[in-house]
């Protein structure tokens, strides 16, 4: 097993493909918006022709339509795994949840009925993060200083655990299943290039991605009528080149706020791995650095 995590235009997908071209792999995708249907060139999921050079698995697969969970993805590898072996996989992907689920294990939850779900998005779409941030500070004040205000995926997740179970989130937290891959047999890596380096990369992939058909994927993706609050219309781009489309701001605009909207989700990736990550992750500035280490 080879895990390569990193923020996203790190170049980890080049790297994989290069590892798969030496060894055999096949590619797992470990990235929570990748897996989607739809949004191909937005998420810089793997051209057709990349696909075309190795084997890769969890890409594009799930409808757009659906909230797709961390415990649905380590399914969906547990699967892989039973028909790869014993083939080489390599996980790629900037979802630092799925690395720590697939070494660490993952929060054993409770199942949470269709009704109460609905009712705590649409009140999130009706009311806000903030307010529903409050209403969870007044029921569980642990689970609400551990979120950030604004953050309503995951206030949202924390209310309906509550109501399905009546226990917090966190006496959830502590029950975790048997992790799928022993951290200490894997090769793990932090491909984390120089700020600036990144910051170029980001704005030279949201040019190419202008040019291959990014605005027309996001006139497809709104043209499903999604609940707004669904994590695929929160893809990084969506918002942005839709306000483009419905002509509230210009071209250029939407191109900047998506780079500095792509900048401001790097860090926060770059965040996460720095202090969730244990010292078996081996850190690189460069995909070449890492391919001399394993020889490829």
């Amino acid at each position: 097993m080879i895990l390569i995590a990193g923020p996203t235009a790190s170049g980890k997908s080049g790297l994989a493909l290069r590892i798969a071209a030496a060894t055999g792999a096949t590619i797992v995708n470990a990235d929570s918006m990748q897996v989607y249907d739809v949004l191909r060139v937005l998420t810089a999921r793997p051209s057709p022709q990349e696909e075309a050079q190795a084997p890769h698995v969890l890409y594009g697969h799930v409808d757009p339509a659906t909230a797709y969970s961390t415990g649905a993805w380590l399914r969906d590898v547990a699967k892989v795994m039973a028909e790869r072996r014993p083939q080489p996989l390599v996980f790629v992907g900037g979802t630092g949840l799925y690395f720590e689920a697939l070494t660490a294990g993952l929060s054993r939850m409770p199942d949470v009925p269709q009704a109460i779900r609905d009712g705590w998005r649409q009140r999130l779409a009706a009311e806000g993060a903030p307010a529903l941030h409050a209403l969870l500070g007044g029921r569980d004040r642990e689970a609400a200083a551990r979120l950030r205000p604004q953050d309503g995926q995951r206030i949202v997740r924390a209310l309906e655990v509550l109501d399905a179970s009546g226990r917090s989130i966190l006496s959830w937290q502590e029950e975790r299943s048997a992790p799928l891959v022993d951290a200490g047999a894997a090769r793990r890596f932090v491909l984390s290039p120089p700020r600036p380096v990144l910051g170029r990369n980001i704005a030279a992939r949201l040019a190419a991605m202008l040019e291959t058909g990014a605005l027309a994927e996001v006139h497809a993706l709104r043209a499903l009528c999604l609940n707004p609050q669904s994590p695929v219309m929160k893809a990084i781009g969506v918002p942005e080149l839709g306000a483009c489309l419905d002509g509230t701001i210009t071209r250029e605009a939407a191109v900047e706020a998506t780079i500095h909207a792509t900048r401001r989700y790097a860090k926060r990736q770059e965040t996460w791995m720095r202090n969730r990550f244990d010292d078996g992750w081996q850190r690189f500035a460069s995909a070449d650095a890492i391919a001399e280490t394993l020889g490829v």
